[in-house]
């Protein structure tokens, strides 16, 4: 593994942990030599742990749309900063560019890139680690919500396991380093030959 992704709120939350976990997060990726790409804000989660890890030596690669500098404040001070035409592009790239993806709290942009990252996995897009960077038990609902429609027939019972749960960011890195992809996931359909 040479790089995480992590996708984080671009606000800091309302409890001070979320900000400490954010900054143990990006000194652990930081300390192992490997380099974080994220959404490239200085705001919020996404700010903190960014800092964390470049204030620990790491390398940080940012990726933002054009449209949303206005609105996130690009981090003026990474490593590298893609500037990309789409939100689409944006998570295609933070894909292409990692070897794993956490989630640290956040809302509907953190929720919609970890659920597109854990379904390209799903349908053998990929076979990178996905995981929860657990805080004060932020996904436990979510969690609920993916073990619900596990129940209802929506999910493979074994597909649960897609997405990695631990309340420390070495413990989830160990895990990290650890995963082996499940047997399970659906190949990518063949696409049809044209005549």
């Amino acid at each position: 593994m040479r790089r995480i992704c992590v996708f984080a709120g671009s606000s800091p939350g309302g409890r001070p942990v979320y900000t400490e976990v954010a900054q143990a997060l990006g000194c652990e990726l930081a300390q192992r030599g490997l380099g974080l790409v994220y959404g490239g804000a200085s705001r919020g989660l996404m700010g903190v742990v960014a800092d964390a890890a470049l204030a620990a030596g790491g390398e940080v690669i940012g990726v933002m749309p054009h449209g949303l500098f206005a609105h996130e404040v690009a981090h003026q001070g990474l490593t590298e900063l893609f500037e990309v035409g789409s939100m689409h592009e944006r998570k295609a790239l933070m894909a292409q560019l990692s070897d794993g993806f956490i989630a640290l709290p956040g809302g509907y942009g953190t929720c919609d890139e970890l659920f597109e990252a854990v379904t390209w996995a799903q349908v053998g897009i990929h076979q990178k680690p996905v995981g929860l960077l657990e805080v004060h038990d932020y996904f436990a609902t979510l969690l609920a919500f993916v073990a619900h429609a596990s129940n209802e027939g929506f999910i493979p019972p074994a597909q649960t396991d897609l997405l990695l749960r631990e309340t420390d960011p070495a413990a989830l890195l160990d895990a990290f380093a650890r995963y082996q992809s499940p047997a399970d996931v659906t190949p990518p359909p063949t696409p049809p030959v044209l005549p």
